[in-house]
């Protein structure tokens, strides 16, 4: 089980040197990897969350983390790609990657805030369609030699060598790409890629999820267990998931024992990575959490 930890870059903290020093409070205490959340907009749930406190750019962020530290990897958790440019997105994530050293992951979703797809002029019902295309022609702008693409949604000129993407990412063929969302569309989306990326579900839900994704990945020829592929549980550090006739979500009060069990309820199914979060607290609190985890939590499993 590897440990990841999520910057509150969407946490409203004044500072942003703040956000970025948490990253390398992860690196110091052993975190395999650090993440970032992506909006456009404080809107809808987000605007009643924080108002007109600061939710930083994701990727911005990222890059200033990426320099900061020399070992965890590098995540988005999750680029809504609906609201963005493939073209220039690839560029970005490229350049990260190779600014990182090859230390990129790539977490991606469709969105779930129709109030911000309309203010930034994208089609709510269509999102699903569009990420796929927009993974696609990521994808051939980062591997190929000549890249050509004609969707519905995106088109790059079709006579072969008119244009060249440049840079490519450090990683072959590319970042490993992993997907958030719990509904059948995302996990065959998942499936498609190098692994799923889902908030805040039980490991009860995660267990009626999974065999969806492990038969699209048997169709494929692959199976999560010889193909590297990535199974995430992203959750919040001071919020529990907790079983289904229970409420969805309980504070963590429970002893490290306590902790630790559920924590071998996900490893069981075959959970990867363990992405914990501090955004639902208040900031100053993020350092001895995350000490506490590491220190009490973590050796259990590494």
């Amino acid at each position: 089980m590897r440990f990841g930890f999520t910057m509150p870059n969407n946490g409203g903290v004044e500072d942003p040197h703040e956000v970025v020093e948490v990253a390398v409070l992860a690196e110091r205490l052993g975190f395999h990897s650090v993440w970032v959340a992506h909006h456009v907009f404080n809107i809808g749930y987000v605007l009643n969350r924080l108002g007109n406190r600061p939710y930083y750019d994701a990727l911005t962020i990222l890059t200033f983390a990426a320099a900061r530290t020399e070992r965890v990897e590098l995540g988005t958790s999750v680029l809504v790609l609906p609201y963005l440019q493939p073209a220039g997105l690839a560029k970005q994530l490229a350049t990260i990657d190779r600014l990182s050293g090859g230390r990129l992951v790539v977490g991606v979703g469709v969105g779930s805030l129709p109030e911000e797809n309309a203010a930034l002029g994208v089609e709510y019902e269509r999102r699903g369609p569009l990420t796929d295309e927009f993974l696609d022609l990521m994808v051939e702008l980062w591997t190929a030699d000549d890249p050509v693409f004609e969707g519905e949604f995106f088109r790059l000129p079709a006579e072969p060598g008119s244009l060249k993407a440049s840079p490519r990412p450090v990683q072959r063929p590319h970042p490993p790409i992993v997907v958030g969302g719990n509904r059948p569309p995302a996990l065959r989306r998942a499936a498609k890629w190098q692994g799923w990326h889902p908030m805040t579900l039980p490991p009860a839900s995660m267990a009626s999820r999974l065999p969806v994704i492990d038969a699209e990945l048997a169709a494929q020829g692959r199976s999560r267990a010889d193909d590297g592929f990535r199974v995430h549980a992203c959750l919040d550090l001071n919020l529990w998931p907790e079983p289904r006739d229970r409420p969805p979500k309980a504070p963590m009060h429970g002893t490290a024992e306590q902790i630790i069990d559920v924590i071998g309820q996900y490893a069981e199914l075959g959970v990867t990575d363990l992405v914990l979060s501090g955004m639902m607290s208040d900031p100053a609190t993020i350092p001895d959490s995350m000490g506490r985890f590491a220190a009490q939590v973590m050796p259990h499993f590494t």
